[in-house]
């Protein structure tokens, strides 16, 4: 009784083998060397030019809804407040400033 081995390779000329090939692949850590990897070139998505109006204004954004939902809590009482709402804005701000701040490192020359 013959064996089927577990791999099949294809020839170079696309037809089946039913050996193995003579070389494993090689894993992914090892597709790349350090000093590779280091003289890649790593370009932002985001022009440089314009992080500083990204940061003011995002950040100004989330303020302002910040500001809206500390007003609207501490204003309206306990018994009319609409949950959704509260979370509607805080979600909004929460994005807004959220951005807001990543942008901030970015801008100064910390690259996270």
């Amino acid at each position: 009784m013959e064996t089927v081995p577990a791999v099949i390779a294809l020839k170079p000329n696309n037809s089946v083998s039913p050996y193995m090939s003579p070389t494993p692949p090689k894993p992914l850590s090892l597709l790349w060397s350090p000093g590779e990897l280091g003289a890649m070139g790593r370009s932002s998505p985001v022009n440089p030019a314009v992080l500083p109006h990204l940061t003011v204004v995002l950040s100004a954004i989330g303020m302002f809804f910040t500001a809206w939902f500390f007003v609207y809590v501490t204003s309206t009482k306990y018994t009319s407040q609409d949950i959704y709402k509260d979370l509607l804005i805080s979600l909004v701000a929460s994005l807004f400033m959220g951005f807001g701040v990543l942008f901030l490192p970015l801008w100064v020359g910390i690259y996270v």
